[in-house]
Order: C-alpha cells, then sequence, then structure tokens
C-alpha cells in the first residue's frame, strides 16, 4: 500500500512538474520571438530616429528643435501636458476614492465611463469637442457672442488633451485601492483623525507609487497626442501646433532631418518614462520588501 501510495505520489508529481515546465527548444523559440519583435517594433525605430535625426549633423539637429515653430511647438505640448496631468489627478483620486471605498448605485457604469477613451478614437473625441464648442457647434453661439475662443486655440487643446489621458491614473489606482479595503481609513476615523489627515497621513501614503507611476504615463500620454488634438487644434504653425503636429507638417513638406530631430525630442520621452517607471517599480518593491521584513520581525 506504501509503494503504492509513494507511486501515485510521484506520477502526480511528474505531471505537475511536465504541466509547469517547457524543453530547451520551445524556451529557446520563445524568447527568439520575443527578442525579435522587440528589436524590429521598438529597438530598431529608436535607432532609426536617433540616427536620421543626428544625420546631417549636430549642427542641423540643434537648429531643428530651436527654430521658432518647434519652440513654440515645444512650449505648447509642455503647457497642455502642465494643466492636463494636475488635473487628471485630481480626477483620478477623486474616482478611485468614490469606487474604492464607497458603494453607490451606477458603480459599474462610471468604471466603464473612465475606460471610454480606450474604446474611442481620439479622432472621435476631436469631433464631439468640435461639435460642442466649434463654431457651428452646440455652444458655438453664446461662444461667439462672448468673444471665448476654444476650438483652434489652446483651450481646445487642453480639452482633447485631458480627454485622451484622464484614465490612466484612475486606473492605476483603482485596483490598488481596491486591494487594500478601507479599514485603515475606518481605523483612521476611529482614532479620531479628520478626513483630510486621513487622506494626507493614510490614502496617500499608502498609495504614492500607483499615483506616480500613473503621473508619468499621462504625461507621457499628453506630451504624445496626435489625433484629437489634430481635430481641435487646425494645425496653425507656431500658435496651435504640438510637438506631434510640427513632426507630420515637416514631414509633409520634405524637412526630414527636422522632423526626426524633433521627433526624438518624443522618443527621449518614451525611453525617460520607461526609465522612471522601472525606478518607481524598483523602489515600491524595495518598499514592500521592507515592510515583510519590518512586520516578520515582530
Amino acid at each position: 500500500m506504501a509503494g503504492a501510495i509513494s507511486s501515485l505520489g510521484a506520477r502526480k508529481t511528474g505531471a505537475a512538474h511536465s504541466a509547469t515546465s517547457e524543453s530547451p527548444w520551445v524556451r529557446i523559440v520563445l524568447i527568439t520571438v520575443a527578442l525579435t519583435f522587440l528589436a524590429l517594433f521598438l529597438f530598431l525605430p529608436l535607432i532609426i530616429v536617433f540616427s536620421e535625426a543626428f544625420a546631417k549633423g549636430a549642427a542641423v539637429y540643434w537648429a531643428s528643435i530651436t527654430e521658432p515653430a518647434a519652440a513654440h511647438a515645444i512650449k505648447l505640448t509642455l503647457i497642455a501636458a502642465v494643466i492636463a496631468v494636475p488635473c487628471n489627478l485630481v480626477f483620478g483620486l477623486a474616482a478611485a476614492w468614490a469606487i474604492a471605498k464607497f458603494d453607490f448605485r451606477g458603480k459599474q457604469f462610471v468604471i466603464t465611463m473612465i475606460d471610454l477613451p480606450f474604446a474611442v478614437s481620439p479622432v472621435i473625441a476631436g469631433l464631439i469637442y468640435m461639435l460642442l464648442f466649434g463654431r457651428q457647434g452646440f455652444f458655438g453661439d453664446w461662444l461667439g457672442d462672448h468673444d471665448i475662443q476654444i476650438m483652434f486655440a489652446i483651450p481646445g487643446i487642453v480639452l482633447a488633451t485631458m480627454f485622451v489621458t484622464f484614465p490612466f491614473i484612475a486606473r492605476e489606482l483603482i485596483p490598488l485601492m481596491q486591494e487594500q479595503g478601507k479599514e485603515q481609513e475606518e481605523a483612521a476615523i476611529t482614532l479620531g483623525a479628520s478626513g483630510w489627515k486621513m487622506f494626507w497621513r493614510v490614502t496617500l501614503p499608502s498609495v504614492k507609487w500607483a499615483l506616480l507611476y500613473g503621473m508619468i504615463l499621462c504625461n507621457a500620454r499628453a506630451m504624445g497626442e496626435f489625433g484629437a488634438v489634430s481635430v481641435v487644434s487646425g494645425k496653425i504653425r507656431e500658435k496651435t501646433n504640438t510637438l506631434p503636429l510640427h513632426i507630420e507638417i515637416l514631414y509633409n513638406e520634405y524637412q526630414f532631418a527636422a522632423a526626426f530631430a524633433v521627433a526624438s525630442l518624443l522618443a527621449l520621452l518614451a525611453l525617460v518614462t520607461l526609465v522612471l517607471k522601472s525606478l518607481l517599480e524598483w523602489k515600491a518593491a524595495r518598499e514592500h520588501e521592507l515592510a515583510v521584513r519590518a512586520a516578520n520581525a515582530q
């Protein structure tokens, strides 16, 4: 009987081992496919962008990114990001807190609406704003009577940028805050903490890494947005051109060196985003490891 049981256990162990492991050739094929995909669709385009950007020398590169139209595009892109990211920060915190900490009718509908920019084409979002705030739009007559211009101006660019980026921070916070629950906040309130003190001392420190990660992704998306901004901006050089729109105009005018030079700025932003993402993930993992060690020591 004992031999039969041990034989059965050995067969189960062997089955489990075979079900969760692969032969060396399978691993080699999978790794090769993954590395080939990364090389073709990530590393090679980056290499081409930077090589073409400096193809005519550093002087041409510097002139391309500092000429007035490019400088204005950089400035406008930064303005849109500086306004959109803090607004989405406030929205993301409020939405995540409401969804994770409270039960209310229509919660699933709110979660679905947060994902709307992922499902809707950015071009469609730009057209919606045109139908609302354009001269022939729903609010067009009122805006015209009060001499307020939203479309083909900075406000329209900011609105379009906010629309395409508002899910990023909320989507980073909601799963984490749902997993954490609301016991810590309830304990803080029981001990006499006010609502703001509870937020600053309990809630915010527990989600800080996810919040920073969401802000980095939101900023990268805001600075690289093309579709929605192209509809509402009018693509007016030195007035409503952001970096992606300026790159398109340069490329269409066959100014390839200048186009790749400006594109390298966005590529550099992507690389910086990846580095910051890795640092935040390392910091979060390190902090979690120290917390586990401290809990085990007690």
